[in-house]
């Protein structure tokens, strides 16, 4: 089993947390990092998309993200955020490194400068129609299950 771990900078949406511990459990993290203004169970509301994922899937509630960050990269932790940004590669040509910690970020503002300067890869998903980006939780999933693939 791949280390392979998530976090979650601000993420309003506790129904959105939810998704992302179920699809967490489906892919093998070993552990979510809620940060800032990421819900973190117990919640009914985490708890109806989660499906008892919320359970299983270990997690750490921490309050800056920019910190944990710093902490798991002394851990020599590979840390990818997964945003639109100028110096992103397309997810499908990354080479992951593990044990890797993948950044997801706020449904409106994304991931905070400070967190993508600490980057040490920025991914993104293509978009071919109108809308810049897909909801966080949905855009994990593919990412993810791309991640663990290489």
């Amino acid at each position: 089993m791949k280390d392979f771990f998530v976090i979650c900078d601000n993420i309003r949406s506790l129904e959105n947390i939810g998704s992302i511990f179920r699809t967490a459990d489906a892919l093998g993290v070993a552990k979510i990092y809620l940060c800032g203004i990421s819900g973190t169970p117990p919640n009914h509301k985490i708890a109806k998309t989660a499906l008892g994922a919320e359970k299983t899937i270990p997690f750490e509630y921490h309050k800056q993200t920019w910190r944990l960050v710093e902490k798991l990269k002394q851990q020599k932790v590979f840390v990818v955020s997964l945003e639109q940004s100028l110096k992103a590669v397309v997810y499908t040509k990354f080479k992951p490194t593990f044990p890797l910690a993948l950044v997801i970020g706020n449904e409106v503002k994304g991931i905070s400068k400070k967190v993508l300067l600490q980057s040490d890869k920025i991914i993104y998903l293509p978009m071919k129609g109108k809308k810049e980006s897909l909801n966080v939780s949905v855009a994990f999933g593919v990412a993810g299950y791309e991640l663990i693939q290489n």
